[in-house]
């Protein structure tokens, strides 16, 4: 319950943590359905939280693997993500990291690959650094 009072967790994540201190596999399995039909732990709601968390940093990509890496499935992952702007996500982080306008190609391509490591689409980087819609 020290897990789950801290922050959200994935069933996967939550069955890493926990399976060091299982008795057996079964047991470990059987609480984690507990905690499911209780509505203590659940993969959608841990995709929201954290698809929200990431998007202070993050484009659609990057929040999509995360979340595939802590074992929320594809469909999940999608729903969450979707709800999320990331143009103007992606102007927010440029305007932080970046004060002034680019003004070289160097400068564009730059922040061209900057918002590319951070998981955003090639479609919102056109749009944005190479069209000049800053």
């Amino acid at each position: 319950m020290r897990y789950l009072a801290r922050r959200e967790h994935s069933r996967d994540e939550l069955a890493r943590k926990l399976a060091p201190h299982a008795e057996s596999p079964e047991l470990l399995e059987a609480l984690l359905r507990e905690l499911e039909s209780k509505k203590q732990l659940s993969n959608e709601r841990f995709a929201e939280v954290r698809a929200h968390w990431l998007a202070r940093k993050y484009g659609a990509a990057r929040i999509r693997h995360d979340l595939k890496s802590k074992g929320v499935s594809p469909e999940v992952s999608d729903r969450a993500v979707t709800e999320l702007d990331d143009m103007a996500r992606a102007k927010e982080i440029l305007a932080r990291k970046y004060r002034a306008p680019a003004t070289t190609r160097e400068e564009r391509a730059k922040r061209a690959r900057f918002l590319q490591g951070r998981g955003f689409s090639g479609d919102v980087i056109r749009r944005l650094v190479l069209r000049n819609d800053e």
